[in-house]
């Protein structure tokens, strides 16, 4: 029987043969993996009876697996129809006081157990689940560096000479207390993110996981309902898939108090940093950006972090991987028949390439990175690039609307 080893089980190889060497805890184990400790446990016991193949699982199609055409049927009849029964009324199983059987079954002939009617109006964001309450204790420091990285975004006003108050995004290594990477932005968005991660793991190489907050950029919280029309495009945060790829696990804080180390960082930060840019006569942010990652940061990590004695985990990113494919905005479109797309108000034209001579009516898909440029993509393969047009009507308006918003938060400030 063949096995396919992915980056994923190397990784949740090196993990737990550090537990069972004794090196770090179960519940960390699980932290990092993202599993319960129970099935921590499992994967324990089959390292030691089988090594590493007894963490690998054949890729064989199940034969209760529900078609995605038969799922689609299900729920648009839930939505279009059935929106406001509960689930065991719409499902197939459940018997009122009079025997009579429940709306799928009577009406469809549709027999699906309530287990799979709830999972699949879940999949398609039909019915929200309500999570259990969970109990937090105070967390030790990781053990080794690389395990798990925070980071977090502050809006201060950190030079005295500029009035409008702009954001200091941070990444900090919990094992070693050692700023990764700082950087100052005019706001806190999906690209300003995306550089501090990426530059993070460009330094020093992959981590296991990402510690943050739970800001929009993160993660989307926010679905279509009565009062709020939102994209489907917006559904899925574009950083926790650029981490996806990269096999680094997104970890939400429910509290600043979780997240306490990046947070007395920028306690540090507001003190020290203000006063030394006030020392040094740094009077814009270009400059205070030189100063930042030229004298601050490397001599604050000489004093505050403890490197000395913390064995590292880094991963080093794997050959041919382009960071600019990851690191950005990706959108899918389908082509026009005349091998045209539409993206933000602005056509593009795709040319002939080695992979189709015309790419009409194909999914492709198109990656917008921080500076205007566009990468178009057809089963992962570069067709074409360019640059997006500034004369675009919605660059404009989102060029308006960035405009209004920091404004306004500067007469909020």
């Amino acid at each position: 029987m063949e096995y396919v080893v992915s980056m994923k089980d190397i990784k949740k190889y090196e993990v737990l043969k550090q537990l069972v060497d004794k090196q770090i805890k179960g519940y960390e184990v699980a932290s990092l993996l993202g599993y319960s400790q129970i099935h921590i446990s499992r994967l324990k016991q089959r390292l030691l009876k089988c090594g590493f193949k007894g963490l690998l699982r054949p890729k064989i199609p199940s034969p209760r697996k529900i078609p995605t055409n038969f799922k689609e049927q299900i729920a648009k009849l839930y939505k279009s129809i059935y929106y406001d029964f509960n689930i065991m009324h719409f499902s197939t199983q459940g018997r009122s006081a009079s025997g009579r059987k429940d709306k799928l079954e009577e009406n469809h002939k549709i027999k699906l157990s309530y287990e799979k009617i709830r999972q699949i109006l879940i999949e398609y964001r039909l019915h929200k689940p309500k999570k259990k309450k969970r109990v937090y204790r105070r967390r030790r420091r990781m053990p080794k560096a690389g395990m798990l990285i925070q980071m977090r975004g502050c809006q201060h006003r950190w030079l005295a000479s500029v009035d409008k108050p702009w954001w200091l995004i941070a990444t900090i290594d919990d094992a070693t207390n050692e700023v990764l990477f700082a950087k100052f932005y005019p706001s806190e968005d999906v690209f300003s993110c995306m550089e501090v991660i990426r530059k993070s793991v460009e330094k020093k190489g992959i981590f296991y996981c990402l510690y943050t907050d739970k800001a929009s950029h993160f993660k989307t919280t926010r679905y279509g309902g009565l009062h709020v029309n939102v994209s489907a495009e917006q559904e899925d945060a574009h950083i926790e898939r650029a981490l996806r790829e990269l096999d680094i696990n997104l970890i939400l804080a429910n509290s600043p108090q979780a997240k306490g180390r990046v947070e007395r960082l920028f306690k540090t930060f507001q003190d020290r940093l203000i006063k030394e840019l006030s020392l040094y006569g740094v009077r814009s942010y270009k400059e205070a950006n030189v100063f930042l990652q030229e004298q601050f940061l490397p001599s604050y990590n000489r004093r505050f972090a403890h490197r000395e004695g913390v064995e590292s985990v880094y991963r080093p990113l794997p050959e041919g991987i382009n960071l600019d494919l990851i690191f950005c905005k990706k959108f899918e479109r389908k082509v026009n028949f005349d091998n045209t797309v539409k993206f933000q108000g602005y056509t593009i034209q795709i040319p002939p390439s080695q992979y189709r001579l015309s790419f009409a009516r194909c999914v492709v898909e198109i990656c917008l990175l921080g500076d205007e440029r566009i990468f178009i993509l057809y089963q992962g393969n570069l067709i074409h690039s360019t640059k997006l047009s500034k004369n675009a009507k919605i660059y404009k308006l989102n060029k308006r609307i960035n405009t209004s918003l920091t404004r306004e938060n500067i007469k909020r400030f």
